[in-house]
């Protein structure tokens, strides 16, 4: 039988370039990663699928697809489910049949036009393996009694509906055995109560709004890695560190094993602790004490910390940046990572950022970036959340972009780059 998604035939001549990629993390019950949104803007700073035009919708949604497969879906969600938003346009062409179907999601509105034509295209894509998730859904509705037998997953925005319309339609969609995806989670009790209702994923950056704990206590090895970090970054001798090492076994096993990562790039195998002191030198061993942090947060015996994929990401990004920026300079980007990976750590320990600093031995740009967004590694700082947001981010990137020189085309080449770099280190980290 011949594939349905090859008989169509795509826009074509579409500029890739004129895009900006995000991603946002879609994660399970136990707060595992388990997906992305992927959402691209337009380069003047719009969000590119939001246009009701099916002209730009197609245009918008080819975009994301192209930067897809030329980049590698891999690169850009690793082990991840993808959720790309198509309309009914989208789903006629045949513009996402080269997409691995196995880590593909089709999200569509449900305010998509729902006729025949639709049903039939999706139920036979569906035969090709092709997976749907219905989203914008608000009430049961005899349009929704239709596509449900067609999609695995229901988005629904908890934030739009009242109470008994909510629960009216959880309780639908579970006993047609749809699953449940909330979205726009963005703060720990939306999260909890979502949970309650029976909700399988959640759509958001919930986990990295800090929830600030008074009198919080970090575990053993934490502290064992801030004072380790606080030896390494001070004029302690080698000695001294690799004994501070050694007295945690299971930190010195966990800090051998990143080190020799292909995300490092060494050619030889590091086999010791001195080894990896003389080898990486000071600051590429703090970047992996600061990595660990975040490794030992999110260890619960699932497939990846969400807190850590970001953190990575992000700390990847604004090094890359850096370089781009003022290559010239060799410590410019070894700080501006720093910055990055640090940018979460309030989110890591529930403690304010002003404490953190106090805290951790930084100079005073990094203490500047991270409470108040300001200088230089500043605005990297504002420019990398403002990509990370799905929504009312894209007012920031442009000026952003502008305020530090950097062409509209360039950031989704790092962005990828940074998502492929975090993948790579999650893995050997967990």
């Amino acid at each position: 039988m011949t594939d349905p998604a090859h008989s169509r035939h795509a826009p074509q001549d579409l500029s890739v370039r004129d895009f900006h990629l995000g991603r946002q993390p879609i994660l399970d019950r136990n707060q595992a990663l388990f997906g992305y949104q992927l959402l691209f803007r337009d380069a003047q700073g719009g969000n590119a699928y939001g246009n009701v035009n099916v002209g730009a919708a197609l245009s918008a949604t080819a975009a994301v697809i192209a930067h897809a497969g030329q980049l590698g879906l891999d690169k850009a969600i690793g082990d991840a489910q993808a959720f790309i938003d198509v309309d009914s346009a989208v789903i006629d062409g045949d513009m996402f049949a080269f997409l691995p179907r196995e880590k593909l999601v089709l999200a569509l509105e449900d305010t998509a036009h729902a006729g025949a034509p639709l049903f039939e295209r999706m139920a036979e894509l569906a035969d090709h393996g092709f997976r749907f998730a219905l989203g914008g859904v608000r009430e049961a509705t005899s349009r929704l009694e239709r596509l449900l037998p067609l999609v695995d997953f229901v988005k629904i925005d908890t934030r739009e509906m009242t109470a008994p319309a909510l629960l009216q339609v959880t309780a639908h969609v579970k006993r047609a055995g749809k699953l449940l995806v909330a979205e726009k989670v963005e703060t720990r009790p939306i999260y909890d109560s979502c949970r309650e209702l029976g909700f399988d994923y959640f759509q958001g950056y919930y986990f990295a709004r800090p929830a600030l704990i008074s009198g919080r206590k970090l575990t053993p090895s934490q502290l064992a890695l801030l004072e380790l970090m606080t030896l390494v970054s001070s004029d302690a001798e080698n000695i001294e560190i690799e004994r501070a090492v050694k007295r945690d076994v299971t930190l010195a096993l966990n800090l051998l094993r990143l080190v020799n990562t292909p995300a490092v790039g060494m050619r030889q195998r590091i086999d010791s602790v001195s080894q990896a002191l003389i080898v990486l030198g000071r600051r590429q061993l703090q970047r992996w004490l600061q990595i660990m942090l975040y490794a030992d947060a999110g260890e619960r015996g699932h497939s990846a910390s969400p807190l850590l994929m970001l953190a990575t990401t992000r700390g990847r990004l604004l090094e890359l940046l850096a370089k781009r920026l003022r290559p010239s300079q060799r410590n410019v980007a070894d700080v501006a990572f720093t910055v990055g990976i640090m940018s979460l750590m309030d989110a890591l320990f529930g403690i304010p950022m002003r404490e953190i600093v106090m805290q951790i031995p930084v100079i005073d740009e990094v203490a500047a970036a991270l409470t108040h967004r300001s200088g230089f590694f500043g605005e990297l700082l504002r420019l990398a959340e403002s990509i990370e947001q799905m929504e009312g981010g894209e007012d920031l990137v442009t000026p952003s972009l502008k305020q530090l020189a950097i062409a509209n085309d360039e950031p989704v080449e790092f962005e990828v780059a940074a998502f492929a770099w975090s993948e790579t280190v999650v893995r050997y980290a967990i």
